[in-house]
């Protein structure tokens, strides 16, 4: 691809293509093209001018030959990619709120008054038609205010002051809706599926397939803690689905042969298999933006309190206008009053500054289904935090398979994958990704697979019962033994690991020995969050009590809890959130879940379980924990703002209320100046919280 440099500084340049505009399409592509490369941190593409700025954190060099080397017709780029882009959105919205402002200006320029008298009183009646349909529903609301002030205008002649009030009224009301449908389908693209494999069931049995290969048709197996991927039938099985995400049911609903099950629900308890009746085009996406807007998640109790106040003023602001004219006799004073709302500006800043945020959460990799959230996390003194797959890495791995019986390590383990490899945990997937990286196949040779949570996985081998799991499982639930002079050995296993213990009818057959390391960031990211005022840091685990006191001290949490069930997170949370504490629960697994829900705001890390994620209020990507930092420093300063707007918007326009009264300032400067500062604060409330040498470091 040819190219000049325009511009560069460290760690950014910004580089124009040899063409004079792109399409949208080619923009998403080599924004897609760039993205790809480690060490590029963030690209923006400049559709209109073909240009492209980079943020990196590699050699200079290396990103000139990235860009070198870019071909439109040689990247292939997903189809989702371009469906889910909002760069079309932008430019609509864009050139709207433009050819508005033409219009406006050039319309005093071209049409003489008595042409632009009759436009603006043609397009005064849209604006008083809707003041009267509120007051028709029995509501005192801004468009009372509104068709007031307008219609005053136009009735004392003053056809400018109509005119620059509707055109601002305009301009509000575009840059509300693109902000907020901006902002809502960045949310919904983060929360749309984002599945690559599944399950097919064949004439020879499961098959792990992309899917991207499935037709309508093929029947699809989704066990207990998956996502459904497409939209079908069910064919085969019994289970309870979370529909939260599509219906915003809470509890679970049961699911048997013949019902409809939907694309994106998570499978609960049981198992599935799925004929596939629609894959691609079946509305997800709608159906999440739907589910987003009507949500009262959206708002924070912040957001809510300055609407039902912005409300509640509007009444006083009409009476001030009536006693001014009841007083001075004077329409012009009446008129500067109505042109003044509080209500405009209370409703607009605040939901621009939540979704706004939310978006730039997105822009870390975190996603935050509602305002609601982000003030728990603002006002939250606790934490706690699961272990495996949290604290410790995303991906634990086997150090060693320790034999019990006269079976080969490597035939141990592969019998361990086959049963693993159906389930989401990042040890199961330890233990399939070391049967893969020594080639061991593992072809399906089980019955069906019951898991079990926070315990393990039970089914049949080749007619033997055949378990895998915790300690507690095999050998106090199942009672497991331990084969005859194998005792010493038991003894002996190395308390530095996490142990996977693997029985066949009733007899301990292996012990996997999972490393399963801290974090590097975790101590760092632990005292952080101290210094951000949590005044209670926990862990809790399922795992022994070695193991969690190795790791807690590791991390800088002096409170922990080791061996617990899923019920004794939640249970933990509870009596936390009744003793006064706003509590934030940090997990990946099923076992997570029941706490994730308890919490005032749940986190689920994004490559765990799914049924985690769809029942957490917020999901982090799964490479650092950054992300929790970084998400309450964004949750405190958008409560700042927000009661910065409130303070203002309450001030300025008290402030230009009293002027109007005191016929200091004519209706067309209020009007203005009211107007005018309701979108200054809108649009303040769409920049960024964080500091921009914070963003190119994302």
């Amino acid at each position: 691809m040819k190219f000049t440099v325009k511009h560069e500084i460290r760690n950014r340049i910004r580089v124009h293509l040899a063409k004079k505009r792109l399409s949208f399409r080619e923009a998403d592509t080599i924004e897609y093209y760039l993205k790809s490369f480690d060490g590029i941190l963030d690209v923006r593409v400049y559709e209109r001018t073909a240009d492209v700025a980079v943020y990196f954190d590699c050699d200079r060099s290396r990103i000139i030959e990235i860009i070198k080397e870019f071909s439109f017709e040689r990247t292939e780029v997903p189809e989702r990619g371009f469906e889910y882009s909002g760069r079309e959105l932008s430019a609509k919205y864009y050139d709207r709120i433009v050819t508005t402002a033409i219009l406006h200006f050039g319309k005093r320029i071209i049409l003489p008054f008595s042409l632009r008298r009759i436009a603006d009183t043609v397009k005064a009646v849209k604006y008083i038609w809707r003041g009267v349909k509120t007051l028709g529903n029995r509501h005192l609301q801004v468009e009372v205010l509104d068709a007031l002030a307008i219609s005053s205008a136009v009735l004392t002649k003053d056809y400018q002051t109509a005119s620059n009030v509707m055109f601002l009224l305009k301009i509000g009301d575009t840059l509300e809706e693109w902000t907020h449908k901006r902002s809502v389908d960045d949310l919904a693209r983060r929360m749309s599926l984002n599945i690559d494999k599944v399950w097919l069931l064949t004439e020879s049995g499961e098959v792990q397939v992309d899917a991207s290969t499935v037709e309508c048709g093929d029947r699809v197996v989704v066990r207990m803690g998956n996502m459904i991927p497409f939209d079908g039938e069910v064919d085969s099985g019994e289970a309870m689905v979370n529909q939260a995400s599509m219906t915003g049911e809470s509890t679970a609903v049961r699911k048997c042969v013949g019902m409809s099950a939907f694309a994106g629900t998570v499978v609960s308890e049981g198992d599935l298999t799925i004929k596939v009746t629609q894959t691609e085009g079946c509305g997800r996406f709608d159906k999440i933006v739907r589910m987003i807007e009507e949500s009262e998640k959206m708002k924070s109790a912040l957001e809510s309190k300055a609407e039902r106040i912005a409300d509640k003023l509007v009444p006083y602001t009409l009476m001030a206008a009536g006693l001014t004219w009841a007083i001075s006799r004077n329409v012009t004073k009446a008129v500067s009053v109505l042109m003044v709302d509080y209500s405009c500006a209370l409703k607009m800043a605040m939901p621009i500054s939540v979704l706004s945020a939310i978006k730039e959460a997105s822009e870390y990799g975190i996603t935050v289904k509602g305002g609601k959230f982000l003030e728990a996390v603002a006002d939250a003194d606790t934490i706690v935090f699961d272990k495996t797959g949290t604290i410790t890495k995303a991906q634990p791995t086997v150090v060693r398979v320790v034999s019990f019986n006269d079976e080969t390590e490597d035939e141990l383990l592969r019998q361990a994958a086959c049963l693993e490899e159906h389930f989401p945990h990042s040890v199961a997937r330890a233990v399939v990704d070391a049967a893969f990286e020594k080639g061991l196949l593992h072809e399906e040779m089980h019955t069906n697979v019951e898991y079990i949570v926070a315990h393990g996985i039970a089914s049949e081998i080749n007619g033997e019962k055949a378990v895998i799991g915790s300690y507690h499982f095999l050998f106090e639930d199942e009672g497991v033994c331990i084969p005859e002079g194998k005792k010493e050995l038991f003894d002996s296993l190395p308390d530095e690991y996490s142990h996977l213990y693997f029985a066949k009818n009733g007899s301990l057959c292996a012990c996997i020995l999972i490393e399963d390391p801290l974090r590097t960031e975790a101590r760092d990211v632990v005292n952080r969050l101290r210094q951000q005022g949590f005044r209670h840091i926990v862990m809790m685990t399922g795992d022994s009590e070695r193991t969690a006191a190795k790791i807690a001290a590791e991390a800088g949490i002096t409170e922990y809890y080791a061996e617990v069930l899923p019920e004794d997170k939640a249970n933990y949370v509870e009596k936390a959130k009744a003793c006064g504490h706003s509590v934030i629960m940090v997990g990946d697994g099923i076992n997570d879940s029941p706490a994730l829900a308890a919490s005032d705001a749940g986190i689920a890390i994004s490559d765990g379980a799914e049924i985690a994620r769809q029942i957490a209020d917020i999901t982090i990507g799964s490479d650092n924990l950054n992300g929790i930092v970084v998400l309450k420093e964004i949750s405190t300063l958008l409560m700042k703002r927000i009661r910065f707007n409130y303070r203002t918007i309450v001030g300025f326009n008290t402030a230009l209320i009293g002027l109007g009264i005191a016929g200091v300032l004519p209706p067309a400067t209020s009007a203005t100046l009211h107007n005018g500062s309701t979108v200054a604060l809108g649009l303040r409330s769409m920049t960024n919280l964080l500091p921009e040498e914070k963003c190119t470091s994302k």
